[in-house]
């Protein structure tokens, strides 16, 4: 059963549980799903690590203020601690180097990029790579496969592009496995590559603000601009945009639909808890307990 049904099956439970709220119990949920509670319940464990009734409170719509309270990373403190560099995504040991601004200058001219449609834990991606390390991934889900190739192209218009999914594979599976290497080709003006490289300082499971980052950037009245360069992320996941978040806790914007960034959200969440056997702060009494 491929990745990409699981979090299929888990946008249309994103949906009703929104629509239910917490009065909707695990036998409800399933029956709308079509499954029964059993099966509903295994395939939430292998697709996210925990129960869904531990996965619900993950998903409320209040769990960014939570995160953003209790896993808040400030930046300079993330990187004095060792939480920048490798290693950082689930074991992954993650390298990458930039673009010369000259060379993003020049839209791509001369750049060969490889590019393969791949089965991943959030949906179809769509990832893109040079010699160098991947430049690309897109998560298809929501935006389907046409908007998510048209995007991502136009980035660097003048490139030479090859279907090759078997050349970038072994970096697109390190990234999602966990194991080997993942290696990133960051290309960017030079302001939007300083800030996805203070996204790469954020640890999985946690999150920060723009604000902190335009500070860590040396730019704190840049909160608008480093907004724009967080939304031109064009490496979904690996450059984690995902785990920025507005001061009010709100989760803003995201370029590849919202309900992948919540799951993104959730996911990590749930898998950060399930290492350090923290569940405090959920709630004992949901509906869901079995």
């Amino acid at each position: 059963m491929s990745e990409s049904y699981h979090y299929n099956v888990m946008r249309r439970a994103i949906a009703l549980i929104d629509a239910g709220g917490e009065t909707m119990t695990l036998e409800a949920l399933a029956g709308e799903m079509g499954m029964s509670a059993a099966h509903f319940q295994r395939l939430f464990s292998a697709w996210v690590g925990v129960s869904p009734k531990r996965y619900q409170q993950y998903l409320a719509l209040g769990h960014a203020r939570e995160m953003l309270a209790q896993r808040f990373t400030t930046l300079e403190a993330a990187e004095a601690a060792g939480l920048s560099g490798t290693g950082r995504l689930h074991d992954l040991f993650l390298r990458w180097e930039a673009m010369r601004p000259g060379e993003f200058a020049r839209g791509g001219a001369g750049l060969a990029i490889r590019y393969g449609w791949f089965d991943t834990p959030f949906g179809e991606a769509l990832a893109m790579g040079t010699g160098r390390g991947l430049c690309g991934l897109a998560f298809a889900a929501e935006t389907g496969r046409a908007a998510a190739m048209a995007d991502l192209r136009a980035r660097w218009p003048e490139a030479q592009y090859e279907t090759a999914p078997e050349a970038i594979a072994p970096w697109v599976m390190a990234a999602f496995a966990g194991r080997g290497e993942a290696r990133l080709h960051m290309i960017g003006a030079p302001f939007q590559i300083k800030v996805w490289e203070a996204l790469l300082d954020i640890p999985s499971g946690h999150v920060t603000t723009y604000s902190e980052i335009a500070r860590a950037i040396g730019h704190p009245r840049a909160v608008r601009a480093v907004g724009t360069a967080v939304g031109r992320n064009p490496v979904s996941y690996l450059i984690p945009c995902h785990r920025a978040l507005r001061k009010t806790g709100a989760l803003g914007g995201y370029h590849w639909g919202l309900p992948v960034k919540r799951a993104l959200l959730a996911w990590e969440s749930a898998r950060a808890d399930g290492q350090a056997g923290n569940r405090a702060h959920l709630p004992p009494d949901s509906p869901w307990e079995r």
